[in-house]
């Protein structure tokens, strides 16, 4: 008989689980002085550093001004530094302070930590299966230059 748990569905484990990663996450981050959206923000510039606030914010799929308003709170915090582009003096660029690049082994260390509790009790091959499933999943709901075709709904139904 299958589970009519409302809270067991697909889309209701995969909210609860991201909902617990982000939370035990921002607990044990908290010690560092960081957010996870900080976090967020670190890594993205750490294989981009020196991007522009625009491009930072396409990284992160959020708006510019979001992205403005938590650099503003780094910039204070001394995680990151704006400086002007060279060839574009309408344009700050945007890099890493030693601070920042400091805590990132931390931050991938308490990552590494809160994945191993999250996959705790689970077999290595299921864990690879699982990885590959979520992977899928995620290139199922990626955008697509082409929308798949709206089904037709009739008046009868």
């Amino acid at each position: 008989m299958p589970d009519t748990n409302p809270s067991n569905t697909f889309g209701a484990l995969m909210i609860d689980g991201a909902r617990l990663l982000r939370r035990r996450f921002d607990q044990r981050a908290r010690a560092l002085g960081l957010t996870r959206a900080q976090w967020n923000v670190l890594s993205h510039l750490y294989r981009n550093d020196g991007i522009n606030q625009a491009g930072l914010a396409d990284l992160m799929e959020v708006e510019p001004i979001t992205v403005g308003r938590q650099l503003d709170r780094m910039e204070e915090a001394g995680w990151i530094a704006r400086r002007p582009d060279p060839s574009d003096r309408r344009v700050r660029r945007i890099y890493m302070t030693p601070q920042a690049q400091g805590v990132l082994d931390q931050l991938r260390e308490l990552s590494r930590d809160i994945y191993a509790e999250a996959l705790q009790g689970i077999a290595p091959d299921v864990r690879e299966q699982l990885m590959t499933s979520l992977a899928q999943i995620r290139n199922n709901l990626s955008d697509r230059t082409e929308e798949a075709p709206q089904k037709e709904v009739s008046a009868g139904n």
